[in-house]
């Protein structure tokens, strides 16, 4: 999925996130609107101001459950990605990928589809048009400096519903409970969905390396202690050996995200994620230069962002850069 913003604003990450936060610091999100008026509307928790990274989860979405007939669904043509991978997590609905590696997949409730971008790749998304009710989350993952240039490449697993006490997990990155994921990743990673019964209180060993966030889609989450509510990213910083969640009188559904701290600065503008301002304008340049808007035109590297087969919409055309270099902030 892109970022449809029409002036996105470049954003240096860092590892030079805040600290004395506590033991649960909560990430409000904030509304995008995502193309024209009749669009979809995403709540959007990170990146912010507050905080930069949750491991090498950089962006995370949260959408719905949007009446399609109203906003028109999701359609977002081809478009590129650089440095990153996207992970789509739907809870109700379906979107049609198509990519530049020749891949036709539905991305369908609790089942993942990964995309590594790496040095280039191409694709789409749309919502089907048996879809009535839109419901889900895009998440984007940072690729380490060593492997950002590695080959494009795509994933799908649908893991399996475990039963918890007093709750259901389907992990579909890392491990969690005793439940592991089969999809690789170039740095530790957690990614699960959970299901908590009404009241129920549900503790889970997790890596006292990694950092995470719970990001509460539905019902009321406690967090340590720390009550969460619909649309909040609850971060609890490395140290912890468990991670206790209590749901309230509802029941909740989250997911929870994690990893060991990424330990490095991103600069990431619209789809593209690099280590400067120069990969981002090289990066577009290309792009632009693979569609053939001449003005943009200059040398590039040949291929980097191939055709999606038999998509029938022309490509995105990329934001015009803002006319300042990017200052990284602290």
């Amino acid at each position: 999925m892109t970022n449809l913003e029409r002036h996105p604003a470049e954003t240096v990450c860092g590892p030079g996130d805040p600290d004395g936060i506590g033991r649960v610091q909560v990430l409000t999100p904030r509304d995008v609107p995502l193309g024209g008026i009749r669009a979809m509307t995403v709540r959007r928790t990170l990146p912010q101001r507050a905080r930069s990274f949750i491991g090498a989860w950089c962006f995370l979405d949260h959408y719905g459950p949007d009446d399609v007939s109203v906003t028109g669904g999701m359609v977002v043509p081809p478009h590129p990605h650089t440095g990153l991978a996207t992970v789509s997590w739907l809870f109700s609905g379906q979107i049609e990928h198509r990519d530049s590696l020749g891949t036709h997949a539905l991305v369908r409730p609790g089942e993942l589809n990964l995309m590594t971008a790496g040095r280039g790749i191409v694709h789409s998304e749309y919502s089907t048009p048996g879809t009535t009710v839109l419901h889900g989350a895009q998440l984007w993952v940072a690729l380490p400096d060593a492997d950002r240039d590695t080959a494009p490449a795509f994933a799908h697993h649908a893991p399996a519903p475990h039963a918890l006490p007093g709750a259901t997990v389907r992990v579909f990155l890392g491990s969690l409970a005793g439940v592991a994921s089969p999809v690789p990743w170039f740095t530790p990673l957690l990614g699960a969905e959970l299901v908590l019964d009404p009241d129920a209180r549900l503790t889970l060993d997790v890596d006292p390396g990694f950092e995470h966030g719970v990001l509460l889609d539905a019902g009321d989450v406690a967090v340590a202690g720390t009550v969460g509510r619909p649309g909040e990213l609850l971060y609890v910083a490395p140290g912890e050996s468990t991670l206790t969640l209590a749901a309230g009188s509802t029941g909740a559904r989250v997911l929870l995200l994690g990893g060991t701290p990424l330990g490095e600065r991103i600069v990431m503008w619209w789809n593209f994620v690099g280590r400067s301002h120069e990969d981002v304008v090289a990066a577009r340049a290309a792009w632009q230069g693979g569609i053939g808007e001449e003005a943009d035109r200059v040398a590039a590297a040949p291929g980097r962002f191939p055709p999606v087969p038999d998509d029938p919409h022309a490509p995105l055309r990329a934001p015009v850069l803002p006319p300042i270099r990017l200052v990284p902030r602290s």
